[in-house]
């Protein structure tokens, strides 16, 4: 699949089937996730593969009330769970460089996305999953501190299609020179 309609196709995946991703696959799109640019290149993502189904139960019991990705967490064969180093991204010589301070969270939503765009090349499922009580998550995983978990995704065989959601036109959302001063480009 070349690489606009891997872009464009890609949907968040809430159901699965039971079939296990081999080791091989799970390093190719983990591998992608590796190669996603970084706050002076500090790579400061880390990965945990969740497979065993009691681990899972616990993960899913932190999401909060009603969220329909706790059943995608449960169905999944693996759950990635990723973390980030703090004080490095974003960081020069030990002092944030920005008013923004921290950078993981542009980081490793960077690496999130290169493993979701890999793991649909590939005909596995994946979806962003953020609102659960972290440090519940992060005692589940002794998660040593200095580290943070950012977000959680199964990973998996996609056991249902999903739908494109509704995009915004381009002269809504990109603008010439200042901000609300509409370009006029080709609709895509």
């Amino acid at each position: 699949m070349d690489t606009i309609e891997t872009i464009k196709s890609r949907r968040s995946i809430r159901r699965y089937k039971p079939d296990m991703v081999d080791d091989n696959l799970l390093a190719t799109v983990l591998d992608a996730a590796r190669w996603a640019p970084s706050w002076a290149n500090t790579q400061c993502w880390r990965f945990i593969v969740v497979k065993n189904p009691d681990t899972k139960a616990e993960l899913a019991a932190t999401l909060a009330p009603g969220n329909p990705a706790t059943k995608a967490i449960l169905a999944a064969p693996i759950i990635i769970v990723a973390c980030a180093e703090l004080d490095k991204s974003g960081f020069e010589a030990g002092s944030p460089a920005t008013v923004r301070g921290n950078w993981y969270m542009f980081d490793v939503a960077l690496a999130m996305e290169n493993l979701a765009l890999a793991a649909h090349n590939f005909g596995l499922g994946t979806v962003h999953i953020g609102l659960f009580d972290i440090a519940k998550v992060e005692s589940i995983l002794k998660v040593p501190p200095g580290f943070v978990v950012v977000e959680m995704s199964p990973l998996g065989f996609r056991d249902t299609e999903g739908r494109a959601p509704p995009r915004k036109q381009l002269d809504e959302i990109v603008f010439k020179e200042k901000f609300g001063d509409k370009y006029s480009l080709p609709a895509k």
